[in-house]
């Protein structure tokens, strides 16, 4: 989950001009937040992706996570009732990307139950932290006390 978000937010953080087009197109934000969201948002997405596969700051990490995925489905499936052919801004910010259709709603609704596994997993198995990417030693062990 923590890659998806740091490959998601690369193109935006390079191209925020483009991304703040993106979000306009989707209607749902009032113009004066439009380029302040298009700025901040993918360096929320990068930190947020490195926390995951950092192992830090889970249990805020994957609630967050879980927020943006519901609000970036909510925005796409909106839009798509109400008949406008947005794209879906999501991984690019080509403007020759195709219009969001069923398979993004459900590549976004495969990624929110991953995303929801992984909250259930943080904070009912209490994983965060223990197994991550970036983890250099076994740290279960304080030195100077015995197990």
């Amino acid at each position: 989950m923590g890659s998806i978000f740091i490959y998601a937010s690369i193109a935006k953080i390079a191209k925020p001009a483009a991304f703040a087009k993106d979000m306009y197109n989707y209607q749902v934000l009032p113009d004066v937040l439009i380029n302040l969201t298009a700025l901040v948002l993918p360096w929320l997405e990068l930190f947020l992706g490195l926390c995951l596969l950092a192992g830090i700051w889970m249990p805020g990490a994957v609630l967050a996570v879980n927020g943006l995925l519901i609000a970036f489905l909510g925005a796409l499936v909106f839009n798509m009732a109400r008949g406008l052919d947005v794209d879906c801004g999501c991984f690019s910010t080509q403007a020759a990307g195709k219009p969001a259709d069923l398979l993004t709603v459900l590549r976004d609704l495969t990624l929110l139950s991953g995303s929801t596994y992984l909250t259930y997993m943080v904070f009912f198995f209490k994983t965060h932290g223990s197994k991550s990417l970036f983890r250099l030693g076994n740290n279960s062990s304080v030195a100077g006390k015995s197990s």
